[in-house]
């Protein structure tokens, strides 16, 4: 019976002392044996593992990557801007021997170099830096690290900078800046628009000043649009041709000082260079009223318009403008010569006013209205009159 006692007692310290000799290391993991309290030679793999009970210590290294959250640090940057930036480092250990032995808690002094490295990134960098060209000093910061860290066993694989606080009147500068930016590019891009469209427009311009129907029909196409809104104001066009007329009628400066001239001087230059526009002016118009004719025949009793007389008759508007001034000034001259001899035949019938004769009243000008007299407009001469004139039997 004492033999049985004895035989169980060391079947359990048997089974005892397998159990602490048997390890199971993981497949992430490496096993670090101190026998006698040295380090053995080698890491044991992934698996089963055998020691030696109460000889060997088996302490496991795991060579998964670290994730580790660096607290945010305050820090003042090159160009003197407060900061707080927080960042995250990713590191594993590649030697467990040395992790194990050359540094007594790895992840704390992991720690606390990347907080020292984190301030040290953050002096000497400005803040434009920090907020844009983050990539080059996540690398700066990783090479900092790494650098003691490898002497443990560590590698660091990446550092990232997370998080850049700033104080609030600096948030409000910046947002102020941005938007001045922005503001500025935007104007810049309106100003490019409205370039091209100018360019646009005076090439457009040049194309229907060629062809006068090409601007018409924009203009039909302009009233069409605005009838077509729902709304009450009301378009009447005003017509190009009168607008030509009047601009090729209004005389320049120049015309004006020389006609000036030549009226101080007395001269009858203007009449004697006159006298063939006039001639030439009276065999247009001739040649032309079979053409008005034949328009007012087509169209009806309307009145034609500058364009139509202009596409029939085949003249130029400059020809037809120095065709009105001469006809006019013709039409002035014959005016006062019949003016002067009507007043020549009333001066010799009338008597010779004696002292006595009370003397009638002075008459008003030929070239203005008497006073208290309703004032008679100049004759004016146009396209349609010109025409109707030589339409009537002289």
């Amino acid at each position: 019976m004492l033999f049985l006692y004895i035989l169980l007692g060391l079947v359990a310290v048997g089974a005892i002392t397998l159990g602490n000799s048997l390890k199971i290391v993981k497949q992430y993991e490496r096993g670090v044996v101190f026998r006698f309290g040295r380090v053995t030679s080698d890491a044991r793999d992934p698996g089963l593992t055998a020691i030696i009970p109460f000889v060997d210590h088996l302490q496991k290294v795991s060579l998964q990557i670290i994730t580790m959250l660096i607290p945010a640090q305050d820090g003042i940057t090159r160009d003197n801007v407060t900061v707080r930036v927080d960042a995250v480092i990713y590191f594993k250990v590649v030697d467990p021997r040395r992790a194990i032995v050359d540094v007594e808690d790895y992840r704390l002094a992991v720690g606390q170099v990347a907080q020292t490295s984190l301030r040290s990134i953050i002096g000497q960098s400005e803040l434009d830096d920090l907020l844009t060209n983050r990539e080059r000093l996540n690398q700066g910061l990783a090479i900092m690290i790494d650098s003691p860290a490898v002497d443990w066993g560590i590698h660091i694989d990446r550092v990232e900078i997370k998080d850049v606080a700033l104080p609030e009147a600096m948030k409000r500068s910046m947002s102020r800046q941005a938007e001045a930016e922005r503001e500025r590019r935007s104007r810049i891009i309106v100003a490019d628009g409205e370039l091209q469209a100018s360019n646009k427009l005076a090439q457009a311009a040049s194309a229907m000043s060629e062809t006068p129907s090409a601007l018409q029909l924009r203009l039909l196409q302009t009233i069409v649009e605005v009838a077509s809104e729902r709304n009450s104001t009301l378009v009447l066009p005003f017509p190009v041709e009168l607008l030509r007329f009047l601009e090729s009628n209004s005389p320049r400066p120049a015309d004006r000082q020389s006609r000036a001239a030549d009226s101080a001087d007395g001269s009858d230059h203007s009449a004697d260079s006159d006298a063939p526009v006039a001639e030439r002016v009276r065999e247009a118009i001739d040649t032309a009223a079979g053409d008005h004719d034949r328009l007012t025949g087509l169209t009806g009793t309307r009145d034609i318009t500058i364009a139509e007389f202009m596409k029939t008759t085949g003249y130029s508007l400059e020809e037809l403008d120095s065709m009105v001034r001469a006809l006019s000034q013709s039409v002035r001259s014959d005016a006062g010569d019949e003016d002067g001899q009507d007043h020549e035949a009333q001066s010799a019938d009338e008597p010779t006013a004696s002292a006595d004769t009370p003397a009638p009243p002075a008459q008003a000008p030929c070239f203005g209205p008497a006073v208290g007299s309703e004032p008679t407009p100049p004759p004016v001469v146009g396209w349609d009159s010109v025409t109707r004139d030589h339409r009537q039997p002289t």
